[in-house]
């Protein structure tokens, strides 16, 4: 195989495999939670992540496959863009909110959690590192 593709099928294994990590971790570890864009930026990671997985495995379609990674690795990038100009006000973005709530239970302790659970507005960062969000 060539070297050059071997780095691009291993690039498009560890980028989406970092950023999925590091989100996951500044939800579970860091107490972030993520907004509707948020979430819809992970989808095209994991689709990558499982793309450039297979391009491990099957070995006769290693070009297509690290080419379609990159480009949901390109759609999670375009969808950061979209939410970065929600959140510095140069466009409007989605109406929608996340609330983080546990599926399961009685209907008074689903009814408790939708109640105190944070709603999370994907116009406003909760967390800047000088003026730029996650």
């Amino acid at each position: 195989m060539n070297p050059s593709l071997a780095q691009a099928r291993l690039l498009a294994f560890l980028a989406p495999a970092l950023l999925l990590s590091g989100a996951l971790a500044s939800e579970y570890l860091g107490g972030l939670y993520p907004c509707e864009m948020c979430y819809w930026q992970r989808w095209p990671h994991e689709v990558a992540l499982v793309l450039a997985l297979f391009a491990f495995v099957v070995k006769r379609a290693v070009k297509p496959l690290v080419l379609l990674a990159a480009l949901a690795i390109a759609v999670s990038g375009a969808i950061g863009v979209f939410h970065a100009g929600v959140e510095y006000r140069w466009w409007e973005g989605v109406t929608t909110c996340t609330a983080m709530t546990p599926a399961g239970g009685s209907n008074a302790d689903v009814l408790k959690s939708i109640l105190t659970a944070p709603i999370i507005r994907c116009d406003q960062p909760q967390w800047t590192l000088a003026g730029i969000s996650l």
